[in-house]
């Protein structure tokens, strides 16, 4: 019976190691972080909302990251949104290493003072969360840091940003329009 189901089934298999390409449909962010001087941004893509009041979110990062050190020891963040006006710079700061290169400089990200961090807040984004990290109890076993929002903004001159979301590799969709069922 289950062989029969599997000739009838109208599906493909899916290499294991590309689903992620199909469940990573939030937007891609970029995580700015700083501690003693030394500063750094960093786009990821594997992120969630944890809880609404108060609002957290969970992100995975490596300890291979230069970001990982600055936001262990500082416990703090941004997470700013981009758009796809500034994708290419987001991209960007993945393909190198802060530890050595001040991607805000390079990349010409435009910077702001955050209220409640030390980390900026990133203009050219439609949003930017202030974070402060709220559990590291999975963050030696999976790099998964849970960080509480405590001050958000956004840009209102952005009524319909266009978010990027990555897919795997190089690939990157487009947010689309909004709907409502």
């Amino acid at each position: 019976l289950r062989k029969k189901r599997r000739k009838n089934m109208k599906f493909k298999e899916f290499p294991l190691g590309k689903v992620n390409s199909l469940l990573e449909s939030g937007p891609v962010i970029l995580v700015a972080t700083v501690h003693n001087g030394r500063q750094n941004v960093m786009p990821m893509s594997w992120h969630m909302m944890v809880d609404f009041n108060p609002p957290l979110v969970s992100f995975v990062m490596s300890d291979e990251n230069y970001s990982f050190g600055l936001l262990s020891e500082s416990g703090e963040c941004v997470i700013a949104i981009p758009t796809l006006e500034i994708a290419d710079k987001a991209v960007k700061c993945g393909k190198i290493s802060g530890s050595e290169t001040d991607k805000f400089t390079a990349f010409e990200l435009t910077t702001c003072k955050a209220e409640m961090v030390a980390a900026p807040l990133i203009e050219g984004c439609y949003a930017n969360l202030e974070c402060r990290v709220a559990d590291t109890s999975l963050v030696k076993r999976y790099g998964l840091f849970i960080v509480e929002v405590v001050k958000a903004w956004i840009n209102p001159e952005m009524s319909e940003p266009k978010t990027i979301h990555h897919l795997g590799k190089d690939d990157y969709m487009v947010s689309g329009y909004k709907i409502k069922l």
